[in-house]
């Protein structure tokens, strides 16, 4: 207590020159002196005329300090002699109380209120928290609340974060109990701090209650946050939860907009609103709220359920402009919370929610595509059938792609509100799409002048012409080294996707195209076309091994050695990757031409027992290809990177059934080889069964290693074991139109890429209303070197957040400015504003690192108040 006492006494003297300490049990009358500084006088108030105090003060110097002691009370005002004095200086007391307020600095006048919080104040280790937070302008309330911090431990000693901490303790493990008592919460009570907090939450958010309780406040909160997010009224079996200040309220939704968007705290909040939305039976009170109704609600993922569902039931309607509805819902969404794809790696259910917006905005996508065509396919010839399915029918294979891809992911929450859906995005696909493609592609294949008597489309390279058309003509040029990336079953509607993905790159230029491959389509015969040969034959023996220029060309080995001959090399992708940087380098640096073989597709979809990943390992490919391609441009040097494959593929994701299987009743006695869609052999005649020809003419194989096929018509298969969904060997366009990727670096300008602009539109100078709307134009379309840019726009104090934070993207790649309009609506945080002051709206890159706009406003909510 000794030291104590010393350290509180050189405080008081820090703040005056006059002390007064009436120590009326005598407990330091022997040991005042020890207390004292060097430079302070000492005087007994109890034994010293105030005459002579008052003599002995005015002459000493201006500067001098005094401690004035007594062993007797303080006198009253009226008989205190040096009353004129004490009005100058401050009273000491040496009890543990008193110290703690003049070492604090505090007001004496808190004293009482401070006798109140004995019971905090008796734990040496909770006064240290406390004293590194008080502040000696510290109000009773302000000292409440600094307590009600320490005692739960929250980051800050300041509402939120001690709302936070309670409330993200509801939440352990993923399990969420909403009447637990934390331990943060234990010592609060403990503390005899339980009706402080309470006071504090009224003061805060509006809410009481005669029994509160966290449970009850929570459901409060997020109600009151659903309530601002829906237009229209909010259903009558939830307004008794609705906060009762408007304004309070609006600091509410600040506060859990902020939770929701906390990556540290973001799986609390997602664990608390489910439980809270299945407490509140949200999804039937909700059930009656379509998608513009709720479009602005991020509350709960009920929310987004429901969103789903309406979407998906205007799909499966027929309902007009479905396809506009989807997109302009899922770009709203996705720039919140529970369908954010950037999210989606770090939660569950947010991966599932993006994709079951994925598999709807493909099947709008695939019932937009079946309008436009509802009268089936037609072609003039077979340029105009390619030329077709290259520049707009790939897309039904893309979408469906897609929608099964994403609606997979969806099947693994058990969810079901994909289901019906499917089942009419499967009869589009396989039961329309693909037969009147079939219908329509064989016309162009059949007959004396179709495609199986002369194999060639005007302006197509025939795949067996690639290495000559396409690698040579480079290597002659001024390229010195030429990459060829082949990947097996590679089909083109994939390579569109990759294409898209590498022009959006920086400096990389990429353009697609696509060669007529060989026929029948399937692995052996294609890798041997696409190397260099003057000659390509069969081999006449069980196997009929493809030869070029009589060599084998079934293994790497074997097609390293033919590209030899050309300064070339063949290797895998996985073990080019792996040498790295420079060993890659000092490995391609004697050679012209590199074939990469990359084999993930074809390697799934050809087994029964993985064909069923056909989808994801398509995903797979075309991450892995644009990996590659920027690995060999910006590792090994690579100017020019040429990607294509060996064939495509068909893949149906229902079961196939009898009606998708030709039984050939009648087999030739020439077969030499038999698989699924195709048929090798000798003088096999013909069958109206099969399309039917000779690989001299659909793979310019000699004519003396010729062999005849057949082929099944549109996507039958020939019944055979083993896998049926994935398929390939015959002559639908999804299996010979083999894609020609050609990727190439660029300095220029017009290969450079940049994000799309944006900037406020007629903004505001002043926020005279807690809640702001706030417009922004995109000021250029986005295109393929013009890219998407997502923001997060808030209002800020400097750099302290003082609004919710509103994420948008500016995506639109429309020429009309208005349909490139963005609304921002942002709820300033209830506070005191200086209405003479610069606050600022704030816009920072989606990471969070960099700003975008800042531009200087005032607040001004007294006018608002006023009304």
């Amino acid at each position: 207590m000794t030291s104590k006492v010393s350290i509180s006494l050189e405080s008081q003297f820090r703040a005056t020159r006059f002390v007064f300490w009436h120590d009326t049990e005598s407990h330091y009358e022997d040991e005042v002196e020890q207390f004292l500084l060097p430079d302070v006088h000492k005087v007994r108030v109890d034994e010293t005329p105030a005459l002579e105090i008052k003599l002995l003060v005015e002459q000493a110097p201006a500067d001098s300090k005094w401690l004035f002691y007594s062993t007797q009370p303080e006198p009253t005002p009226e008989h205190d002699w040096l009353l004129d004095v004490r009005m100058r200086g401050r009273a000491f007391h040496a009890d543990s109380l008193s110290i703690l307020i003049a070492d604090w600095g505090l007001s004496p006048a808190l004293r009482p209120h401070l006798q109140q919080r004995s019971k905090y104040l008796a734990a040496k280790e909770r006064v240290a928290r406390l004293g590194k937070l008080v502040l000696p302008s510290d109000s009773d309330a302000d000292l409440d609340r600094k307590m009600i911090a320490a005692s739960v431990r929250a980051d800050q000693p300041d509402f939120s974060s001690i709302l936070l901490r309670l409330l993200t303790a509801l939440e352990q493990d993923g399990k969420v109990d909403l009447h637990a008592s934390s331990r943060g919460w234990d010592e609060l009570v403990a503390m005899e701090l339980e009706l402080a907090f309470w006071q504090l939450v009224e003061a805060e958010t509006g809410y009481r209650e005669e029994t509160p309780n966290l449970r009850s406040l929570i459901m409060h909160m997020l109600v009151s946050d659903l309530a601002r997010g829906i237009r229209g009224e909010l259903p009558l079996s939830l307004q008794h939860f609705l906060l009762p200040d408007p304004v309070k309220a609006a600091t509410v939704s600040v506060f859990i907009s902020q939770w929701r968007a906390n990556i540290g705290h973001f799986d609390s909040y997602n664990a608390i609103s489910a439980e809270v939305a299945e407490q509140l039976q949200l999804g039937q009170a909700l059930s009656g709220l379509n998608t513009e109704a709720l479009l602005d609600a991020m509350t709960f993922a009920e929310v987004e359920k429901l969103i789903i569902v309406d979407l998906r039931n205007r799909i499966l309607s027929g309902a007009g402009a479905a396809l506009d509805t989807v997109r302009n819902a899922f770009t709203r969404r996705r720039d919140g919370h529970w369908a954010n794809p950037k999210l989606a790696a770090n939660s569950k259910i947010t991966s599932a929610l993006v994709a079951c917006y994925e598999a709807l905005e493909a099947a709008a996508d695939l019932f937009d595509l079946q309008a436009l065509h509802k009268g089936g396919f037609r072609f003039a010839d077979a340029t105009t059938a390619a030329n077709a399915y290259q520049q707009q029918l790939f897309r039904f294979d893309q979408d469906y792609r897609h929608f099964h891809f994403a609606a997979s992911q969806v099947d693994t929450m058990g969810w079901q509100l994909l289901h019906t859906l499917r089942e009419r995005v499967e009869g589009l696909y396989s039961d329309w799409f693909i037969p009147q493609l079939s219908t329509a592609w064989g016309k162009v294949l059949e007959g004396d002048s179709g495609l199986l008597q002369r194999w060639h489309i005007p302006g197509k390279v025939n795949q067996e012409q690639f290495f000559q058309r396409e690698v040579q003509s480079l290597l002659e040029g001024n390229i010195k080294r030429v990459f060829v990336v082949i990947s097996d079953a590679f089909r083109y509607e994939a390579a569109e996707e990759l294409c898209r993905n590498i022009t959006s790159r920086n400096r990389f230029k990429a353009s697609l195209d696509s060669m007529l491959g060989v026929l029948p389509s399937y692995t052996s015969l294609g890798m041997a076309a696409l190397l260099p040969h003057s000659a390509l034959s069969y081999k006449h023996n069980d196997q009929l091994d493809v030869l070029v220029d009589g060599k084998p060309t079934s293994t790497l080995e074997q097609r390293s050695a033919i590209l030899a001959a050309r300064d070339g090399l063949a290797i895998k992708w996985e073990a080019l990757i792996e040498l790295g940087k420079e060993k890659g380098r000092e490995l391609v640096r004697n050679y012209r031409v590199v074939y990469v073989y990359h084999d993930r597709i074809d390697m799934l979809g050809d087994k029964a027992a993985s064909e069923s990943k056909t989808f994801e390992a398509v995903r797979d490919t075309v991450q892995e290809l644009d990996e590659l391609i920027a690995s060999l441009i910006n590792n090994l040097n690579a100017s020019t990177v040429l990607v294509t494959a060996d064939h495509g593929f068909l893949y149906q994701q229902s079961s196939v059934d009898a009606a998708d299987k030709s039984t050939l009743e009648v087999k030739p006695e020439g077969i030499v080889k038999s698989k699924k869609r195709y048929l090798l052999g000798h003088n096999l005649g013909k069958t109206d069964k099969a399309w039917c020809g000779n690989t001299q003419v659909t793979a310019n194989t000699t004519t003396e290693g010729s062999v005849d096929f057949w082929v099944p018509k549109g996507a039958i298969r020939f019944h055979f074991a083993g896998g049926a969904q994935f398929v390939h060997g015959s002559a639908m366009p999804q299996e010979v139109l083999v894609p020609l990727l050609t990727v190439k670096v660029s300095d220029s300008e017009k290969a450079k890429t940049s994000q799309v602009g944006f900037a406020p539109l007629m903004l505001t100078q002043k926020v005279v209303t807690n809640i702001q709307k706030f417009e922004f134009i995109q000021t250029e379309p986005v295109t393929d070197k013009v890219l998407a840019r997502t923001v997060r726009i808030s209002l800020r104090d400097g750099n302290t957040l003082i609004s919710n934070e509103q994420t948008v993207t500016f995506d639109s790649a429309s020429t009309s400015m208005e349909d490139r309009k963005k609304t921002v609506i942002l709820t300033v945080q209830a506070g005191s504003y200086d209405k003479l002051k610069d606050y600022y709206l704030v816009g920072m890159d989606q990471d969070g690192k960099s700003e975008v706009i800042r531009i200087a406003l005032k607040i001004d909510l007294a006018l608002a108040n006023e009304f």
